[in-house]
């Protein structure tokens, strides 16, 4: 209650080293050890006021002194503590007190403050005496206060809730496929379990899952829905779907929030996040509680409007969008704001006990973003540079690790190498770094030193990894030449890499954490590699929606006398090129050709408008811009004709809306595997160890996927119709063609003698890739 009623002054980010849960609660035993006999610890209290309880539980009371005590763990020079910190602190003190004297009925007690610094082990104590009289005031403000909130949001969910039992579907009548999609969503929330659906692109899946999770919220008293999106294109389509419930039903008091990074977020990126340098951190608490209230009235918070309320308010749009995730009904964001490993609505739905409906949009992203999550690099040349520019305190720890660093991979040949486990002298020697450099930022907060902080930083992540570390992750290491930034005589530098393969063991506490997750894709088969990789409760429910598409709407074809390995790369160039003019002179219109690399596309592309520049056409480029993505996009326009070149799992294969005439068919000139690399073949080599099916769940799988979102882009409407050409000779075999959406009619095309596409490439398919 205090977190919102007594916290005022300055946001203060400045970076500060805190003592970690573990050395919290250590600290917390040292100080109740030097407690006299009779000292009672954790004391749980409560009491009521009008219909509020308030409930805690304080650290210790001394009855022979009757002194209540509140510890609060710390680094370093206690008067670097925030004053508004040190405030709050008392507030939460005297609301014990308060409950202390209500449940033993004393008259007075003594406050202490009980300051414990987790490096010298001293304590200091700031004590006070307060009278029962003093306390009760006190108590009953804070409760005041917070009542006058509570009320508001008890009469905004009660408003919610009965609003959300009558809402109507936005529209006259679902779409084929997107009924069956939405009753299933609703089961798996009124039964409280998790879903995978898969579901074709063109159905309207955003709106045929948010609809449904809306109307179990009264029934399964759900506080939040949180819409998660790999793209800020999905999140997009997420605030369009709300925005339509929202009009279809104008009365509907639904808070919607959109969340977006810091670094997208920040006004003044050029000044740090305290008092001191950035006027919207100065006086933010202060200014936060109106804030709130003119964001709340807005109801619907996308980024643009978060940012006006900010500006009116003179708080910073980042952090204000941050608190108002505690009072939105909707939150849409990206995977990390609840998968991460400090994601912040994980966080919060565990600190509040929230009941919380989960939506994860094109969720076949889930298992690689979670990877990344999960995985920690360290790199030898960054610390190699940072020991010419550290602080000579920190020369010998630094010098320690790198000698470590050397004697790990000084016997290692190959230039990449997977090894069982991190030597212990090398973890102890990382852990000892990392406390040094904590204890000289301790000494010294006002130094900024990026290269420092990054290093320092890169170190914890790898080191909170490491201490997880098992069968689902790799520890590898990747060594470069000794001139690489190598001083002379040296063996190189060396990068190590804890690399999540399996990231279930990360995942399986968020889906516990929820009433209900419904995960949703056009492809999400097979199941169980999707179930094994993200780690899903065993009784999680698939279901696979019916397409509302037919045969006739979409001609596959597979290219089969044409292989796309790279060892056959240059010499299919001439053959797809001409396939891909042949096909626009018999059939003009919009088309999307996809490769398997930019070097690839470029190759068919630049032969394309060599030999035929009458074809209209344009390709993708590395690191688009959000408006040259936009621009390549409106190329596509109804009743327009081209050839757009695009990379296999880049911004165009999927998320990409273009129905009607905008797209009327794809090349797919690959079967979209992973590179075959060293570091692919160990993952290869894992999976199998794990699951028995190394090659598909590191190859096949994941390649597929691929091909069927990028071939997803021809067919989004029942009137809409088109082709897709898959190119390779390996389509053609079973166990590919299974995974191919069973709806497809698929056939081999049939060559047309004497033309130059109809030169095919034969060779037989080699084992590898």
């Amino acid at each position: 209650m205090t977190e919102f009623t007594a916290k005022r002054g300055d946001l203060d980010l400045r970076f500060t080293p805190a003592p970690t849960a573990q050395e919290g609660i250590a600290g917390h035993a040292v100080v109740a050890g030097r407690r006299p006999a009779g000292y009672e610890c954790e004391i749980t209290l409560s009491g009521e006021y009008k219909h509020l309880l308030v409930r805690g539980r304080a650290d210790g009371y001394d009855p022979a002194h009757n002194r209540l005590e509140e510890v609060k763990t710390h680094r370093g020079d206690l008067d670097r503590l925030p004053a508004n910190h040190r405030a709050l602190h008392w507030a939460q003190l005297k609301i014990y007190g308060w409950l202390l004297c209500q449940a033993r009925s004393l008259q007075e007690v003594e406050l202490a403050l009980v300051y414990f610094d987790i490096g010298s082990q001293k304590e200091t104590m700031l004590a006070e005496r307060h009278t029962e009289a003093d306390l009760r005031r006190f108590f009953e403000q804070q409760c005041e206060c917070f009542l006058e909130w509570a009320q508001r949001e008890l009469e905004h969910r009660s408003q919610r809730d009965a609003a959300l039992t009558g809402l109507a579907f936005p529209h006259s009548s679902f779409r084929p496929g997107q009924r069956q999609l939405a009753e299933a969503v609703y089961r798996a929330a009124s039964n409280g379990r998790c879903l995978m659906v898969q579901a074709p692109t063109g159905i309207g899946k955003t709106v045929g899952t948010l609809f449904p999770m809306l109307k179990a919220c009264p029934s399964q008293k759900l506080d939040k829905i949180f819409y998660l999106a790999a793209k800020t294109s999905g999140r997009g389509l997420a605030l369009e779907a709300l925005e339509r419930i929202g009009n279809s039903a104008p009365t509907l008091p639904l808070r919607i929030l959109e969340l977006t990074a810091r670094d997208k977020a920040c006004e003044h990126p050029d000044k740090a996040c305290h008092g001191e340098s950035c006027p919207l951190a100065q006086g933010f608490y202060d200014r936060l509680p109106a804030a709130r209230q003119a964001a709340v009235e807005v109801k619907f918070l996308d980024k643009h409007r978060v940012r006006d309320v900010a500006a009116e308010h003179q708080v910073c749009p980042y952090y204000l969008a941050q608190d108002l995730a505690r009072w939105s009904d909707v939150v849409v964001g990206d995977y990390n704001y609840y998968f991460d490993a400090s994601a912040m609505l994980h966080g919060m739905t565990l600190a509040n006990q929230w009941q919380v409906g989960v939506l994860v949009d094109e969720a076949h992203n889930l298992v690689e973003r979670a990877r990344k999550m999960y995985s920690a690099e360290l790199d030898q040349a960054a610390l190699r540079q940072l020991r010419r520019t550290a602080p000579g305190i920190l020369q010998k720890p630094l010098d320690r690790l790198n000698r470590q660093w050397n004697a790990m991979h000084k016997e290692q040949t190959l230039p990449y190498e997977v090894h069982a486990d991190v030597p212990e002298k090398f973890s102890t020697a990382l852990q000892q770094a990392i406390t040094e450099i904590t204890e000289y930022f301790i000494e010294h907060p006002a130094t900024v030193d990026q290269a420092l902080q990054r290093f320092y930083f890169d170190a914890l992540h790898f080191s909170r990894l490491l201490e997880a570390f098992g069968k689902h992750s790799l520890f590898d290491i990747s060594k470069t030449s000794p001139n690489n930034g190598a001083a002379s005589g040296s063996t190189g530098n060396a990068v190590l890499c804890l690399r999540n393969i399996i990231p279930a063991p990360f995942l399986d506490a968020r889906f516990a954490a929820s009433r209900t997750t419904t995960l949703f894709s056009a492809t999400l088969s097979p199941w169980y590699f999707y179930s094994d990789m993200l780690g899903m409760p065993a009784t999680t429910v698939c279901v696979d929606v019916e397409s509302p598409f037919t045969a006739e709407q979409l001609s596959v074809q597979i290219v089969s006398r044409i292989s796309t390995r790279y060892q056959h790369r240059e010499r299919s160039v001439a053959p797809i090129a001409s396939l891909l003019a042949e096909r626009y002179a018999g059939h003009p219109g919009n088309y999307l050709a996809f490769f398997s690399s930019f070097d690839y596309m470029r190759k068919v592309a630049d032969q394309v408008h060599m030999l035929h520049p009458e074809i209209p056409s344009w390709t993708q480029e590395r690191q688009m811009q959000e408006s040259e993505k936009e621009a390549f996009l409106d190329r596509f326009a109804p009743g327009g004709r081209g050839i757009g070149f695009a990379v296999l799992g880049g911004a165009f294969a999927e998320g990409v809306d273009l129905p009607g005439d905008r797209l009327v068919g794809a090349f797919i000139a690959t079967l979209g595997l992973p590179q075959y690399n060293p570091v692919n073949e160990q993952i290869r080599q894992r999976m199998d160890a794990v699951f028995g099916a190394g090659y598909d769940y590191a190859y096949l799988y994941p390649g597929l996927q691929k091909v069927v979102q990028a071939a997803g882009r021809v067919i989004r409407t029942q009137t809409d119709r088109g082709v897709v050409f898959l190119i390779d000779d390996r389509f053609a075999r079973g166990e590919v063609r299974e995974l191919l959406p069973s709806w497809w009619k698929v056939e081999k095309e049939h060559e047309k003698p004497g033309t130059a596409a109809g030169q095919a490439i034969h060779a037989e398919a080699p084992a590898s890739r």
